[in-house]
């Protein structure tokens, strides 16, 4: 099969060397990418188009990757150039922005949910999938690292799934940031470190992997947080912990993609604030 990669950043790349694991062509669109992207790209042997539409019209399927914030509208610039395959998003998206999106492309639209870091060895990274056409796209992921799982049961469920997960992990890394912070604004860090010591072991270990972990991809994780906000408010669930959270990440920006921040520069973002910050904003609906 022709499947195109919309786009292939850290974690997207990896789902088209996984495609090309299994014998099928990727292409991706070459046109205004970073230097980074286009060497990952280039490196992974993808096959790059100059146009969306030259994608769309040479692709069986399309997967699309991108931040939280971007994914109806690309959704709709694909559907919009007359797309007759199978659409897969596979981004950080509430369970009914996936049915939004869906209903450009009917049965033909599969919905994803990534779980795990880019998947560069075999047990870190499950690609869920939900819909009707879930058994048939999770086999054509059924050699290397990356493990699809083709779900029973409707669209939604996939995103359904990745919004718990990561309402938990990214939802307490931004929690643990914040703690440190808070200690390190009233001067009483020393004293909540040799406490986590005594009576939480391993907490400050914790906080230094999710400044290192999170912050570089900090910026894309807030509008993920606001995607898993609106998860919860569809529930009945508060919803206000993940949008504080949106707001914690969004301070870390300045830090997009550096590959070593320190725990004290991520505190000092975090304390300085932002204007948007004077109050609490809505979550996508």
């Amino acid at each position: 099969m022709k499947i195109g990669l919309l786009h292939p950043g850290q974690m997207g790349v990896t789902l088209g060397m996984a495609l090309r694991q299994n014998a099928h062509e990727v292409l991706w669109l070459a046109d205004q990418r970073s230097a980074a992207t286009t060497t990952r790209a280039q490196q992974a042997g993808f096959i790059g188009v100059e146009t969306q539409l030259d994608l769309v019209q040479r692709s069986d399927a399309v997967i699309c990757v991108c931040p939280p914030a971007a994914a109806k509208e690309v959704a709709g610039q694909v559907a919009g150039l007359g797309f007759d395959g199978v659409y897969i998003d596979a981004n950080a998206v509430a369970p009914q922005t996936a049915v939004e999106i869906g209903t450009s492309f009917a049965e033909r639209f599969v919905d994803g949910g990534i779980i795990g870091p880019p998947a560069y060895k075999s047990g870190s990274t499950r690609l869920y999938l939900s819909g009707a056409q879930a058994p048939e796209v999770a086999g054509w992921f059924a050699r290397g690292a990356l493990q699809a799982v083709a779900m029973d049961a409707p669209v939604g469920a996939a995103s359904a799934l990745k919004m718990s997960y990561a309402g938990y992990t990214k939802g307490l890394s931004a929690l643990l940031l914040a703690t440190q912070a808070l200690a390190e604004h009233h001067a009483v860090m020393p004293w909540l470190a040799a406490e986590w010591e005594q009576s939480q072991p391993g907490t400050a270990g914790r906080v230094e992997r999710a400044a290192l972990g999170s912050a570089p991809k900090a910026w894309r994780f807030a509008g993920e947080m606001r995607e898993i906000a609106a998860s919860y408010n569809q529930a009945d669930l508060p919803m206000g912990f993940h949008l504080a959270a949106a707001q914690l990440y969004e301070r870390l920006a300045p830090l997009k993609d550096q590959s070593e921040p320190s725990l004290a520069q991520v505190v000092s973002l975090l304390l300085q604030g932002s204007p948007e910050d004077n109050a609490v904003s809505g979550a996508t609906d």
